[in-house]
């Protein structure tokens, strides 16, 4: 199985620190990042805003594969995330991450997607890394 990696630089130290991302696929390649784009509105990106599209992406593919095991072939899966930071002491933690996804699945029944849906989203590889609230809200269009 493959390994993937991404690596990050900070230069400077607190509030006045700015850092940049860079992933291995170079999808990402210096990146800006620091206190402003992660606690304020700053263009870059954050840690956070990483995860949740790790964690929408995972979870997506996660349930289209269950989905073409258990027999269907048509449809859309679109997935959105949202991690929340809360502080925690003297520090922060990931508490959550709410995914909210709109299906459209030919031929598919409300309980059937339930138990698919459920079985994704408790593990995708993302989900069982996080150790946070995961909760799911969805739309079924079938």
């Amino acid at each position: 199985m493959p390994t993937r990696s991404g690596s990050a630089k900070y230069e400077g130290f607190g509030k006045d620190g700015v850092g940049h991302v860079s992933t291995q696929s170079g999808v990402l390649s210096d990146q800006k990042y620091g206190f402003n784009t992660r606690f304020g509105d700053e263009p870059g990106t954050n840690p956070e805003e990483l995860i949740a599209a790790a964690h929408a992406s995972c979870f997506t593919m996660a349930l289209s594969f269950a989905l073409a095991r258990e027999g269907f072939t048509a449809g859309t899966l679109e997935t959105s995330a949202k991690v929340t930071l809360d502080k925690q002491g003297e520090g922060f933690a990931i508490t959550r991450s709410d995914l909210t996804l709109a299906a459209h699945i030919e031929g598919i029944d409300g309980p059937q997607f339930e138990r698919i849906a459920a079985d994704a989203k408790a593990n995708c590889p993302v989900s069982k890394v996080l150790n946070a609230e995961i909760t799911l809200t969805h739309t079924l269009n079938g």
